[in-house]
């Protein structure tokens, strides 16, 4: 079989897929939703003073960017995406159904946030987002960097998360550079 392999991208994998890709359709995931729940401390944070990153999260459904990679790729690609996203072992690895916006239906590879893992935030009230948000700095930068190109290109795409954009504001209000500050409501 020489069918494509799909990878959906909910967050950073939109903007910085880091793997070659066939064809780029905005898509709808059911029963999960885009969430700041995941306490970053590697890429966009540390383990002392932890950033926020997305996760796909339990209920609601997600539109996002499904890739379609190569047959021929899938195992390099699947391999590259694991060493990426599960350096702290945060995020499940799945299969999920999808929907293409164009009407089709795929399978598609993705990482869904595990809830018993110690930095899954869960559901967290917006100053204490926005805290995380702000003082989060990790080898790949701040958090509010991430939440930002994330917000940039969702926007793109005419894919808007206003969740993602209220926090955006919020976290742009607190005064700099004392960014830890708390944050507005």
């Amino acid at each position: 079989m020489n069918e494509d392999f799909w990878v959906f991208a909910y967050g950073s994998l939109i903007w910085k897929p880091g793997f070659a890709f066939n064809e780029a359709q905005p898509a709808k995931l059911y029963g999960w939703h885009r969430s700041m729940c995941v306490l970053s401390t590697h890429y966009r944070g540390h383990p002392t003073k932890p950033g926020l990153v997305l996760g796909l999260d339990r209920g609601g459904s997600c539109l996002g960017l499904a890739y379609a990679i190569a047959a021929d790729q899938a195992e390099e690609v699947r391999r590259y995406l694991h060493e990426r996203e599960m350096i702290t072992a945060v995020y499940q690895p799945c299969t999920v159904p999808l929907r293409l916006l164009d009407g089709r239906r795929v399978q598609a590879y993705t990482f869904t946030a595990k809830t018993d893992h110690p930095q899954y935030a869960g559901r967290l009230a917006r100053t204490e987002a926005c805290r995380l948000v702000c003082q989060g700095v990790g080898k790949a930068g701040t958090s509010r960097d991430y939440l930002a190109a994330t917000v940039a290109h969702l926007d793109a795409l005419g894919l808007a998360d206003h969740h993602l954009h209220h926090l955006l504001r919020m976290v742009d209000a607190v005064p700099q550079p004392n960014a830890t500050s708390a944050c507005p409501a």
